[in-house]
């Protein structure tokens, strides 16, 4: 019985820890619902052969993952105020983000 393929990834500025099939939320990626993209920043591969760490990536590593949706995130709430000036400010945002499920990770070695 063999270990499962486990990769760290860096997308979106954050790094991911994946796996066959595992669903993400990550940064907007502009690729359109339904295709598939290559994350190509791998940073760590470990399979049946041992674990592959990269300086600062793994070469000839990548994971495809296809893009389910784009969806909002959570709501960003951010207050700023001076004190003694009856100065206030209540501002908020919601970030796009892109949900992924992982095919597949591929590590040449």
């Amino acid at each position: 019985m063999g270990l499962a393929m486990v990769a760290v990834v860096r997308t979106g500025g954050k790094q991911y820890k994946v796996e066959p099939d595992t669903i993400l939320r990550v940064e907007k990626l502009p690729v359109e619902e339904g295709q598939t993209v290559e994350l190509t920043e791998v940073l760590l591969v470990q399979d049946e052969n041992g674990m592959r760490v990269g300086t600062p990536t793994v070469p000839n590593a990548k994971v495809v993952a296809e893009v389910v949706r784009h969806v909002k995130g959570r709501k960003i709430v951010g207050f700023t105020y001076k004190p003694k000036k009856n100065e206030r400010r209540r501002y908020g945002h919601r970030q796009w983000q892109t949900i992924l499920r992982v095919q597949s990770i591929e590590a040449v070695k």
